[in-house]
């Protein structure tokens, strides 16, 4: 088959690729620096110059394809600058999804993601769940704008399945996770938020979650692939078991809504981003990320691995790239 993928120079996004061309089908990839991309280059993967943000650029390469992978997002969180969120996530998905009207596309596969839902509450959510509070961060205001998007042009007959992932980890991650598991390694950790809850997936079960969307799931379906449930907490101790690491000290709720109060007024004279900002102590502070993967496990025979599993494979490559 012939896809057209964006975000592929992503986290997801290159798995996705890799395990395509593992597969043997042809890929086309709009990137915005291809001399930047060698490492899909060696994969066969096909490039041209683009970017989710000018929709022209993405006519070419798209004409004539069996279907669409829309991966690529902005997924900052407590950044300065969150201009990006509209204009990729939005606005970019809007291009995608007009484009794959005009060109007539017979499928289309979007990765949206749980934070669409912000804080649930303690509460496992399924795909019939709609969330009508404030967002928590802009990163999930603006993934919750074009998931809307993306359902009204599935009502307008788009062929479309959208796919929710939680939290994704796994190797060479560039995420703040990701950096936060690799410190493990490295002796180093930080505080660690209590109650604060993720539905942790490798990220190989959420390219493998994608591709079966695309080979089996009806278009206007709705899919959460998200992984197991774990708070922070049991994340962490898991990590440490596996690294010999000591647990950190654990943060209560109140403690870090407390501190977003504060880093709010901080913000105003000294420039402070990432989990230490006002967005990213409110993101960490209590809130679960949490919902039901059962629909996905029953009809696209998705079974993501257990944490610990996944994170032992994830440290065991990092050793090995480390040299250690």
């Amino acid at each position: 088959m012939k896809y057209f993928l964006t975000g592929a120079t992503g986290f997801v996004g290159g798995v996705v690729a890799r395990q395509l061309r593992e597969a043997g089908h042809e890929v086309h990839a709009v990137v915005r620096t291809p001399s930047k991309a060698q490492n899909l280059a060696e994969l066969g993967v096909i490039l041209d110059k683009g970017d989710v943000t000018e929709k022209e650029s993405m006519r070419a390469p798209m004409t004539g394809v069996d279907g669409v992978f829309h991966v690529a997002g902005w997924y900052k969180i407590g950044v300065r600058d969150a201009t990006p969120g509209q204009q990729v996530n939005v606005q970019g998905t809007r291009n995608v999804l007009e484009l794959m009207k005009e060109l007539d596309i017979p499928k289309g596969v979007y990765t949206s993601t749980l934070a669409v839902n912000s804080d649930t509450g303690g509460k496992r959510v399924d795909e019939s769940y709609r969330f009508t509070g404030q967002h928590l961060s802009e990163y999930d205001r603006t993934k919750a704008e074009a998931h809307h998007l993306a359902e009204q042009f599935v009502a307008e007959g788009l062929p479309l399945v959208i796919l929710m992932p939680g939290l994704i980890y796994g190797p060479d991650d560039t995420s703040q996770m990701g950096a936060f598991l690799r410190d493990f390694l490295r002796g180093k950790t930080q505080p660690v938020p209590q109650q604060t809850g993720y539905c942790w997936a490798h990220v190989d079960d959420i390219a493998w979650a994608h591709i079966a969307a695309m080979e089996k799931a009806q278009p206007g379906t709705t899919y959460i692939i998200a992984g197991p449930p774990h708070t922070f907490v049991e994340g962490v101790q898991i990590a440490c078991e596996l690294t010999g690491t000591r647990m950190p000290m654990t943060m209560p709720p109140g403690m870090l809504k407390m501190m977003s109060g504060i880093m709010s007024v901080v913000e105003k004279v000294i420039p402070i981003e990432g989990p230490y900002s006002s967005e990213g102590q409110r993101v960490l502070a209590g809130a679960t990320y949490w919902a039901d993967n059962g629909k996905a496990r029953r009809e696209l025979g998705y079974h993501p691995r257990p944490l610990r599993e996944g994170l032992g494979q994830m440290f065991d490559y990092e050793r090995k790239k480390m040299g250690k």
